[in-house]
């Protein structure tokens, strides 16, 4: 049976449509359907997932669970909600359900009969739900109100008067986080029963479980029973008498069951995550780096003893942090995934450190769940297959697609190809990226082209579906995207290339090394080149413009313009502040030199801004600094707030879909390859 059978079934339904074959379109996103949180029986029989579509009316992302037979047959709806997670014993589920804005935990019968009942309701925020070894509790993670910075007592204000708000108080140094506003909580430990009950909170303090990645929303590793039930483990940074934890910190710690004594289990500082413990509960496998200035700390995987001895690493300079830990039924090695060269694999490590690949090939892959017979179930995007489950047979690595949820949408689209290319930068450097073709490719004519420049910095690109790139190859772009220096994947000396020099001259370079290698196929119109990216993808955008006239027009979403005045205002001030060194009080002139703010009288580009009206990360004053800036200088430019967004600009389906049609109607009108394209002094810019 062919490895991709789901995938080879798609294909076919894509050959018979053939001749009636349509472009895809940006409306499609709002039936679009994507699959998250693959969990599979204990026994490997049945597998339940996520299942999210768009609710056009509501204008949000919806999920459902919904669930299969492991072979993909009885594939029938379940319930509404998501973070399911299977008793031990696989006769019961626990999940969150949202639903009329109260916030419950429910356990459901895996019978006939499905009795389902609500254990908690009203909890703030539930996530990471960990069923206990003997299925009789349920431990899971929820906020816990802060308690008020500075109280004042005023006069008694008259009766009937309406008096202005209290005045809100801060006196930490990360008080908000971008998707939720002011962080008025800490994320604490519960424990309910499962037959239902009032939940117990186990930790307490000012100070959060879950260790908090650098512009994480909802950071850290699952909670971890110890097989005997006694103590959960979990990571994050435990402070006493309210102490502000420190940035970048993080340990492992077992808290009682019985009591709520915490006891600390690593001691090497440094970013320690994803406690993960042993089948004999002896040995606890986690993720991390060791304490470290540079911005991209080599990621290392490592055991300890569960009484904190014996710590050792077992991989250590990964190409990207490893994910997914799951310890092998006999407990003398551990699956886990990580990304490397723009695909996500499986790979299984043995307690000597020897790593071997279970699965390849073009495509990405999580690691979601593992049933007691060896199957893994996750989720498998590549290419032209979207977010679809996925088994894998842990033993020979082989993969299943059980589900094709774009199937109807894509039956009658005619895709565009996708092709990886590799070309060299300076300094000898290689690097990797892909094109995406329109579907009606000639390689006789010439195209125009956009460049997509990833955010993070530290982040990749892969061979995951990107509908955005195929809409643009659908309306006649061919699509550029790449991993320049910087990206994650390729090992730390890669990530670490741009270290205090970002954005810079290496990872310029390896931008316009992929643009030329794009040009050089001979399709491309040099005179119809555009750039775009989000985020970090923003920055180096907004730094192109500052060093190239090359491209006909640039789109900027989301971006950092001046590091200084980021700096105090981000959701992360403590990475902002560690920015370059010597920070900006004792040398402001790497602050000033890779802002591209500094660069805007050089900047000739016709340049859009686009930023969320709420974005906390990169916030709206960046975007309108460099607006006001390119305006004074007689730029072509507009600055477009997306309403209700945080960072980005796609979270809402609506919002997506007005992201591609500014970007497609700034790129047009500047396109001098299409009749009445705004020219330079055309009055375009309407200052």
């Amino acid at each position: 049976m062919c490895r991709h059978a789901g995938i080879i079934a798609a294909l076919g339904l894509l050959t018979a449509f053939a001749a009636e074959a349509r472009p895809l379109e940006s409306a499609d996103w709002l039936d679009w359907e994507r699959a998250a949180n693959v969990q599979i029986a204990p026994d490997g029989h049945a597998v339940i997932y996520s299942r999210l579509h768009v609710d056009k009316m509501k204008d949000r992302w919806q999920s459902e669970l919904w669930m299969m037979d492991a072979d993909g047959g009885h594939h029938r709806y379940l319930a509404d909600g998501g973070g399911v997670r299977w008793s031990p014993d696989g006769t019961r589920i626990a999940y969150v359900d949202r639903a009329d804005g109260r916030t419950k935990i429910l356990v459901r019968y895996m019978d006939a009969e499905g009795a389902t009942s609500a254990i908690a309701s009203d909890v703030d925020s539930p996530t990471r739900l960990a069923w206990s070894p003997d299925g009789r509790t349920i431990a899971f993670r929820a906020r816990v109100p802060m308690k008020p910075a500075w109280s004042i007592k005023l006069p008694p204000r008259p009766k009937g008067a309406q008096w202005t708000e209290d005045a809100t108080v801060i006196d930490r140094l990360h008080y908000r986080m971008d998707r939720v506003g002011l962080k008025e909580w800490y994320n604490h430990i519960f424990l309910v029963p499962a037959d239902g009950g009032t939940p117990r909170q186990l930790t307490h303090g000012a100070w959060d479980v879950g260790a908090r990645a650098v512009g994480a929303i909802d950071a850290g590793g699952p909670l971890q029973w110890t097989p005997d039930g006694r103590h959960l483990l979990f990571d994050g940074q435990v402070t006493e008498d309210g102490a502000e934890p420190e940035p970048f910190v993080s340990h492992l710690y077992a808290v009682s069951v019985a009591d709520g004594t915490i006891r600390q289990i690593t001691k090497t500082p440094g970013y320690w995550s994803q406690p993960t413990i042993s089948p004999d509960g002896k040995l606890v496998a986690y993720t991390g780096n060791e304490a470290s200035e540079v911005n991209y700390p080599t990621p290392q995987l490592r055991v300890i003893g569960f009484d904190g001895s014996g710590e050792r690493v077992l991989l250590a300079a990964l190409p990207a942090s490893a994910q997914n830990l799951h310890w092998d039924a006999r407990g003398r090695g551990l699956y886990y995934t990580v990304s490397e060269q723009g695909s996500t694999h499986i790979h299984y490590v043995d307690l000597r450190g020897r790593d071997r690949v279970v699965t390849n090939g073009v495509e990405r892959l999580s690691l979601d769940s593992v049933s007691g017979n060896g199957i893994a179930a996750g989720v498998l995007t590549a290419p032209q297959v979207t977010r679809n489950v996925a088994l894998v047979r842990l033993r020979d690595g082989r993969v299943t697609q059980l589900t094709d949820l774009n199937g109807d949408i894509l039956a009658d689209v005619d895709l565009g190809k996708v092709e990886e290319f590799w070309t060299e930068s300076t300094e000898g450097t290689r690097v990797q990226g892909w094109v995406v073709t329109p579907p009606d490719f000639d390689p006789g004519k010439r195209y125009p082209m956009i460049l997509s420049i990833h955010g993070g910095p530290h982040a990749m690109y892969g061979v995951n579906f990107q509908f955005t790139f195929q809409v643009y190859a659908a309306r006649g772009y061919v699509v550029a995207y790449s991993n320049p220096r910087g990206s994650t994947g390729y090992g730390p000396e890669f990530a670490n290339a741009i270290d205090n020099r970002y954005p810079g001259e290496r990872d310029f370079s390896d931008l316009m090394a992929a643009t030329d290698a794009v040009l050089a196929r001979g399709f491309i119109d040099p005179k119809r080149l555009f750039v775009t990216g989000c985020s970090g993808g923003g920055v180096l955008t907004s730094w192109v413009v500052g060093h190239t006239d090359r491209f006909a027009a640039a789109a900027a979403l989301c971006p950092v313009i001046d590091w200084i005045s980021f700096a105090g205002t981000a959701d992360i001030v403590a990475w902002a502040y560690k920015r370059f060194r010597p920070d900006f009080w004792t040398d402001p002139k790497l602050w000033l030199d890779h802002s591209p703010l500094m660069h805007a009288p050089k900047v000739k580009t016709p340049t859009l801004l686009m930023t969320g009206n709420r974005d906390l990360r990169t916030p709206l004053a960046q975007a309108e600094e460099f607006y006001s800036a390119l305006k004074y200088f007689h730029v072509p430019t507009r600055l477009v707030v997306m309403k209700d967004e945080f960072h980005g600009t796609t979270s809402k389906p609506s919002n997506m879909l007005r992201t591609i049609e500014y970007l497609d109607g700034w790129f047009s009108e500047h396109d001098p390859g299409k009749e009445g394209a705004a020219g330079e002094g055309d009055g375009a810019d309407s200052r």
